[in-house]
């Protein structure tokens, strides 16, 4: 690769060329900081002059990763690597020292003595030499780009990160302005926006960074653009790349309340002719719907929500203390494209109850705020009351054990011991982890009148706690009796 600088794309890249041992220099680098460009210059040259290492290009922002392996809080920032080991780092635009590293790693000079800048100032020529040191001198020899520590989240902060995101119903947070991107991945949302005919605010990240980085923790999403949708998060470039590809974004907004071009908004549109799916399919959906009394269509899982969206419904059931079940959509296009069809709703989430699309984010959250999501639960005879929800949960699973933490990583010693009794007897069991929600955790030691936990369930019945379920096995009895 010898005399040419590579953009590095990916960490598993990076790994598989330190395993063969050559020498590796990265420049982490941003394009709005004109120090990092400069160097670059620099840096370009260098590796002509020093073709026996490898010369990787890596934009910080857009590789959080790598930036976060090496501790890269500004830019630009090298990195020194041989043998698969980090030999040495440079902070700052400092050309001089940045030859002389170059030149250790690759041998040319005895480690003990400095280095002379090799060939680079006829290489880089004087004129970038002269702006580098110019620059060091106007704005510092780095521009911070990751915080090493995040800012708090205090409610100041938040609740101007969410009068930012509510300020449009669609708004982008981007590197510079629609008229102006500061980066490739800003340009292309807004390209994307611009065929989808919408409107939209926007706010550039790089004009404060208080926003910049509380924005990071705020949306639990680590890069930037980041595009929001009546003040939830859909996703950065890639997501809004394919929802734009594939019409999702446009259904999105319709069915949002958000007008695209000279249409009319819509409540809730769809398809309205013939559905003509195939019986199979059809049938495939009902039951799916039906699975659960309380079902809902969403991206992700309710542990890991893809979308801001589905996130939403999310929190407001487990707030109503609902248990219900749910459909990754992203996993099987067929039951993404044909439930649109089907329910004659064209975006996602999609909420059931008892078989009956109640509707999307929007809807449900509505209809948590008015009280009437409460109401149409009670009616539907779903869940309601602590009472109900125990009996169900008890229930859930012929052997059912309410225990501190998860078989996976029990949060109590008497709580390890009957999942290791169950486990060794081979006894397939469901969990709940009662740590997870007080109002199971003190419900459930008066509906059952055990004080203690954990507890363990058979066909909605107790059974006991550790010393029982310990007994019964001593006994040679803890199979049968959960299998009666």
């Amino acid at each position: 690769m010898g005399g040419a600088v590579k953009d590095l794309q990916s960490k598993a890249e990076l790994e598989g060329l330190l395993k063969t041992g050559a020498p590796v220099v990265l420049h982490f680098w941003a394009g709005w900081c004109d120090a990092s460009k400069h160097m670059d210059q620099v840096f370009s040259h260098l590796s002509t002059d020093f073709p026996g290492v490898n010369f990787l290009r890596v934009e910080a922002e857009e590789q959080p990763e790598i930036s976060e392996a090496y501790s890269v809080s500004a830019v630009p920032y090298f990195v020194f690597l041989k043998d698969g080991k980090t030999l040495d780092k440079l902070e700052g635009a400092d050309p001089s020292s940045l030859a002389n590293k170059v030149a250790k790693i690759a041998g040319s000079v005895n480690p003990s003595h400095p280095a002379a800048p090799a060939s680079l100032g006829m290489a880089a020529g004087p004129t970038v030499l002269e702006t580098v040191q110019e620059l060091a001198k106007e704005h510092g020899s780095t521009q911070s780009i990751i915080q090493k520590k995040q800012p708090a989240t205090g409610d100041a902060l938040r609740n101007r990160l969410q009068d930012l995101i509510d300020s449009h119903p669609v708004m982008l947070f981007m590197k510079g302005n629609p008229e102006a991107p500061q980066c490739g991945f800003s340009k292309k949302v807004v390209n994307i926006l611009k065929e989808e005919n919408v409107k939209f605010g926007t706010f550039d990240i790089l004009s404060d960074n208080e926003v910049r980085e509380g924005l990071k923790q705020f949306s639990n999403w680590p890069t930037f653009p980041q595009l929001y949708c009546k003040g939830e998060l859909l996703g950065g470039c890639d997501i809004a790349i394919a929802m734009h590809e594939n019409g999702e974004l446009k259904e999105v907004f319709r069915d949002h309340g958000i007008v695209t071009g000279t249409e009319t908004a819509v409540k809730g549109g769809g398809i309205t002719e013939s559905t003509g799916l195939s019986a199979i399919l059809d049938s495939r959906l009902e039951s799916l719907i039906n699975s659960s009394p309380v079902m809902l269509f969403m991206k992700g899982k309710p542990e890991e929500p893809k979308c801001g969206f589905s996130r939403k419904v999310v929190e407001i059931l487990r707030e109503e203390k609902v248990d219900f079940g749910s459909f990754d959509i992203l996993t099987d296009e067929e039951v993404r494209q044909g439930l649109k069809v089907y329910s004659n709703w064209s975006s996602y989430p999609q909420l059931y109850i008892k078989g009956e699309l109640i509707g999307g984010s929007d809807i449900v959250l509505e209809m948590q705020k008015s009280g009437e999501l409460k109401k149409v639960l009670s009616e539907k005879g779903v869940i309601i009351t602590l009472e109900d929800r125990l009996k169900h949960l008890v229930s859930s699973s012929p052997v059912m054990l309410f225990m501190k933490g998860n078989p996976d990583a029990p949060k109590c010693g008497f709580s390890s011991k009957v999942v290791n009794a169950l486990k060794e007897e081979g006894v397939a069991f469901g969990s709940f982890d009662i740590l997870s929600d007080e109002e199971v955790r003190q419900g459930l030691k008066a509906f059952s009148n055990w004080p203690t936990f954990p507890q363990l369930y058979y066909k909605g019945e107790l059974v006991g706690g550790c010393d029982i379920v310990l007994e019964l096995r001593k006994d040679g009895a803890l199979k049968s009796t959960l299998s009666q």
